[in-house]
């Protein structure tokens, strides 16, 4: 049997200073204002610098470093999905979400690849889950046992841990579950072009 149209899923551990790194968000929640505003008048619950700073490399070391270390994997990964280009960082915010927060089932448009590096994940913090991109094309379609190979799924989840970086293509579609922890889930997401 040969294997058609596979969906890549990027997986790799950084060694980053996962603590400075955390402290550095939380130092942003609080200074952003805008941020914190914008977070709640889209209920989002927590705090996401997504549409509030757009300079986060420019204004901490600690996000230099970290945009360096995703533009090696972003490259590693566009030549294994056989690309003729060298993706370029476009975005990067961070995020913490709240006990019982979530994120609907989105798309990244205008991007290449698209990633998250989870930097504190508490036990029960809200796993990512990915979404076969065919699935609305299977109206008849018969359910697929509960023990399919991954990649028969019509969704695969993804519970993550501190230090894993995940990066796929753009147009994947994917949502963050809600959770079960009493603290809140770190991380910093971004689109590369």
């Amino acid at each position: 049997m040969r294997q058609l149209f596979a969906t890549p899923l990027y997986e790799a551990g950084l060694d980053l200073d996962l603590a400075e790194l955390a402290h550095s968000i939380r130092s942003l929640a609080e200074d952003d204002g805008a941020g914190r505003r914008w977070a709640k008048a889209h209920g989002y619950k927590g705090y996401t610098s997504y549409a509030s700073l757009a300079d986060l490399p420019r204004r901490d070391p600690v996000f230099a470093d970290l945009a360096k270390a995703l533009t090696r994997h972003a490259a590693t990964f566009a030549k294994a999905l056989a690309w003729d280009v060298r993706p370029k960082l476009d975005s990067l915010w961070v995020n913490l979400l709240k006990p019982g927060g979530h994120h609907s089932a989105h798309i990244h448009p205008h991007s290449i690849l698209s990633g998250t590096l989870y930097v504190e994940v508490p036990e029960g913090g809200g796993a990512i889950r990915f979404e076969d991109p065919r699935l609305p094309m299977m109206m008849a379609a018969p359910i697929r046992q509960p023990d399919a190979p991954e990649a028969l799924r019509p969704f695969v989840t993804v519970d993550p841990k501190p230090g894993q970086l995940l990066l796929w293509e753009s147009w994947l579609r994917h949502e963050v579950l809600p959770g079960t922890a009493k603290a809140e889930r770190v991380s910093v997401s971004f689109n590369f072009a």
